[in-house]
């Protein structure tokens, strides 16, 4: 792919504004929606303030040479609800949260060690393009319904899912045609345009709604807007929440709770975190395995996860998002990722920004998924496209892959859950392993 703005190139000063705020509208649906998930007093706002201090760690340590955000991660919302579910009060479920990244985050720390003396070799071998193309299309292709669904969804009871759906398809379109017909900033900035015109339309048909008594033509909730007390507010962090007292009432069996919740999903998202490397990789042109590299990426990736949670509460992980960012719009320079992140921890301290964020209506934000979720989904395709899949090897694999993960498969022992794009992966891996005595390509 050629891209407008390579890695390290420097955009002018307005430009990376509207990069950044184009990366932080693509990625804010999803970061906010973890810690609305689990509850328990966890707030979008933290979460914003962590992904932004994660971000910049994970920067730091890959020398500002891959651009991806990190963001809250939906892998770990099982092992999140399990450090409350395990905790004996909800002060000690938030330093569960702290502990169990902690733990996430030193897997990450063990296998960058071991990569950095063993080399990547083992990593090709157990997950070829076979395995790594398909299990990047998941990644996309099991958010597909995500976004379907929030595509037709009203942000407000009662509103018309057909409202919603004409909001949601004139984002897209508008993401679209500016992407492919826009001239000099506009087809780089296709996803605010985007979200700038549904949000247009949905706020045009809420003022007839209002204005005739007809609450199915309002599908955008403006409720944030009105709970805004001031202008700056401090993130409830999650260390606040523990506190002293939470802190001391954490016991042995708590721990090996924690442990069985966090280790084996991160494991997991590891190779998550392999595939979203893989796919940038093919988008930039340039194997971020080898530079900066997969410890740099997995220290960063680890680290970051840690120091998010001790202010957001939730675990970080490489955002598809914020990828098929990059490849829609052409623009991998780092310094965009420098001011997403920057501009994630502002927001978080400014209220009005915050509430503005929390109103994009459900359908706008379905409208934009459907793009980044399809590039995800695409860009996998191209990674295995030179796979000889006239091999059965090859297509009992790819085969394994995408049948489970478009099915939507997930496992549970006990509090861990195994969510679907790991499930594929790892009934992948074991097919390959089966299959390995028929001759490699």
């Amino acid at each position: 792919m050629d891209l407008i703005y390579g890695i390290k190139d420097k955009p002018k000063f307005g430009k990376v504004i509207l990069f950044a705020l184009q990366q932080l509208l693509a990625i804010m649906a999803a970061t906010i929606a973890v810690p609305a998930i689990v509850g328990n007093g966890l707030t979008a706002s933290a979460a914003l303030f962590g992904a932004g201090v994660g971000t910049i760690v994970y920067l730091l340590f890959t020398k500002s040479s891959s651009p991806v955000f990190l963001g809250s991660s939906f892998a770990f919302i099982g092992s999140m609800l399990s450090a409350f579910g395990g905790a004996a009060s909800v002060q000690i479920g938030y330093w569960g949260l702290i502990i169990g990244a902690l733990m996430a985050g030193l897997v990450y720390v063990i296998i960058a060690i071991i990569v950095k003396f063993c080399g990547v070799a083992w990593i090709d071998k157990l997950m070829p393009p076979v395995i790594i193309g398909p299990t990047v299309s998941i990644i996309g292709l099991s958010l597909s319904a995500n976004a379907v669904g929030d595509l037709m969804k009203s942000s407000v009871t009662g509103g018309n899912e057909k409202i919603a759906l004409l909001c949601g398809l004139v984002t897209l379109g508008v993401t679209m045609l500016s992407s492919t017909y826009g001239k000099s900033i506009g087809r780089l900035i296709p996803f605010i345009l985007g979200i700038l015109a549904g949000y247009a339309l949905a706020s045009i048909f809420a003022l007839i709604g209002y204005l005739t008594d007809n609450s199915a033509l309002i599908v955008i909730n403006y409720g944030a807007l009105k709970e805004i007390k001031g202008f700056f507010a401090l993130p409830k962090f999650t260390f606040l929440l523990g506190g002293s007292k939470g802190l001391k009432g954490i016991t042995g069996t708590y721990l090996i709770t924690l442990l069985a919740a966090y280790v084996p999903v991160a494991f997991v998202v590891f190779a998550e975190h392999l595939a979203d490397h893989k796919n940038l990789s093919s988008i930039v042109g340039k194997d971020l395995l080898k530079e900066p590299g997969l410890t740099r990426t997995l220290l960063g990736d680890g680290v970051g996860t840690m120091v998010s949670t001790f202010f957001g509460g939730c675990p970080n992980t490489t955002y598809g998002e914020s990828i098929g960012c990059v490849a829609i719009t052409r623009n991998a320079s780092t310094i965009s990722i420098w001011g997403c992140a920057v501009l994630c921890i502002i927001f978080s301290l400014i209220s009005p920004l915050v509430a503005f964020l929390e109103t994009i209506p459900s359908c706008v934000m379905g409208g934009v998924c459907i793009a980044l979720y399809g590039f995800i989904a695409v860009s996998g395709f191209k990674m295995f496209q030179k796979v000889d899949l006239n091999k059965n090897k090859n297509l009992f694999v790819a085969s394994v892959i995408f049948i489970t993960g478009v099915g939507g498969m997930v496992v549970k022992f006990g509090a861990v859950e195994i969510r679907t794009v790991a499930c594929a992966l790892i009934l992948g891996i074991i097919a390959n392993l089966i299959l390995s005595g028929e001759k490699a390509e």
